[in-house]
């Protein structure tokens, strides 16, 4: 945030202000309409751009205006008006798309000369990126000649209808023609309600041309869902096939080779949702721009003619349907995906468990048999540690009778032998215990 002075009621207020505040106000104001003398001539090109092309586009717009000596358009620009003289050229940088749009009244002279007449064909050859709308339109005044019309649509079947509440009237055949243009027949009359005036004229324009250009660039994902419908379906196929075979696992090795399967199909439907999101939630996006520009012209029927909506609603809406029905399959195979993983899973947790329990099971077992072979070991220890013992007093005791005491070797050995096995069951027992508590885990 800065400061400046602002005007508030006679007094001047030093306040901190939004970095983007005038960007803000000024946002409402971008890419306004041209103000349009009819009769005239209009060419508009939009092109997809490449990642790295705004550098280029911009040396380009401001070579076109060095070379009809005008004022290039600001560093960083990202729309640009101006007359050029015999043309005016509007320049628009949008999200994925540029649009290149060539005004040019008719002096009468010709009347099949279009608005690119004066724009060099080597500066159109280098504009960046790759071509998807080109349109030529043509604004004339008067009642309308059918037989002029049919030969502006070179013979194709125009659709049409009355725009700006009953002032114009706008025909189309939604196609291209033998210049690779599509075509826009707009008339005006002034006995019909008062006429345009240049501003309304400009504003019907370029609702026109933005109507044209959101048709096609909300078109763009259809390609993308035809290509990819068979894969889905493959998956789709390759899905249930691994359901069903979920009931038929029998060992750790099928549990394993369903699972890869799975994974390498999660990944690809991932990679596939990944790529192509944008696309059709742009095409969606720009779906409803177009109902918006149909909105904002105010069609009405002429007789005998189907109405640019209705054609649109047709043709275009299907389209979309498309995308969005193969979008709704790409998540629903992910959610099954994950459904069927999470069995397989919980089928591995049961199996694992069972084995665990079987393992515990198998673990009691030995440690009844350690117990027990641990208790004879402790016994015979005892018994034999005592039959040393005893075998070690017996010498003792010769010695004693040696010596002269009258002591009887067998009733001393009688005697000694509960004692010496008393001792020594008790230091065996004490041992084991000191051994068992250090070997505990701290």
């Amino acid at each position: 945030m800065s400061e400046t002075q602002i005007q508030l009621e006679g007094q001047a207020l030093s306040l901190p202000v939004y970095e983007h505040r005038n960007s803000l106000y000024e946002e409402l104001h971008n890419r306004p309409s041209p103000i349009v003398m009819s009769p005239c001539y209009v060419s508009h090109l939009a092109m997809i751009r490449d990642e790295g092309a705004a550098q280029t586009e911009y040396e380009l717009v401001s070579s076109l205006c060095q070379r009809f000596s005008v004022n290039p358009p600001p560093v960083g620009a990202s729309c640009f008006y101006q007359d050029f003289g015999g043309f005016e050229f509007r320049w628009e940088r949008h999200t994925e798309f540029s649009t290149y749009t060539f005004i040019r009244a008719n002096n009468g002279h010709n009347e099949s000369e279009f608005a690119l007449t004066f724009i060099p064909n080597d500066w159109l050859s280098k504009l960046p990126g790759e071509l998807v709308v080109a349109l030529n339109m043509k604004v004339q005044e008067g009642a309308a000649d059918e037989q002029q019309d049919q030969h502006f649509f070179e013979g194709q079947r125009p659709v049409g209808s009355w725009v700006a509440n009953g002032k114009a009237k706008v025909q189309t055949s939604f196609r291209l023609h033998s210049d690779g243009f599509g075509r826009f027949l707009v008339t005006t009359d002034s006995s019909q309600k008062g006429g345009l005036n240049s501003y309304q004229t400009g504003r019907l324009i370029q609702r026109l041309l933005e109507l044209e250009t959101y048709r096609l660039m909300a078109l763009m994902g259809l390609p993308v869902a035809r290509s990819l419908g068979s894969e889905v379906t493959q998956m789709e196929s390759q899905l249930a096939s691994l359901n069903q075979r979920i009931a038929q696992i029998h060992s750790e090795a099928d549990e394993r080779d369903l699972l890869t399967q799975l994974s390498l199909i999660a990944a690809r439907i991932e990679q596939v949702r990944s790529d192509t999101n944008y696309r059709f939630s742009a095409s969606n996006a720009y779906h409803v721009l177009v109902g918006k520009r149909l909105d904002q012209v105010y069609e009405q029927r002429i007789s005998g003619m189907q109405t640019m909506r209705e054609f649109l609603e047709r043709r275009l809406t299907p389209g979309i349907r498309t995308c969005n029905s193969l979008r709704d399959r790409l998540e629903d195979l992910s959610r099954r995906i994950h459904r069927t993983t999470s069995m397989l899973r919980t089928r591995v947790e049961v199996s694992i468990e069972s084995q665990n329990h079987r393992l515990l099971a198998s673990m009691n077992r030995r440690s009844s048999l350690q117990l027990r072979l641990q208790q004879t070991v402790e016994g015979l220890s005892v018994v034999a540690i005592s039959y040393y013992l005893l075998s070690l007093l017996g010498y003792v005791f010769d010695g004693l009778q040696a010596w002269g005491y009258p002591i009887d070797k067998s009733i001393a050995s009688g005697i000694a032998m509960p004692v010496v096995l008393a001792l020594v069951y008790l230091s065996v027992r004490h041992h084991i215990k000191e051994l068992g508590s250090k070997a505990k885990p701290k």
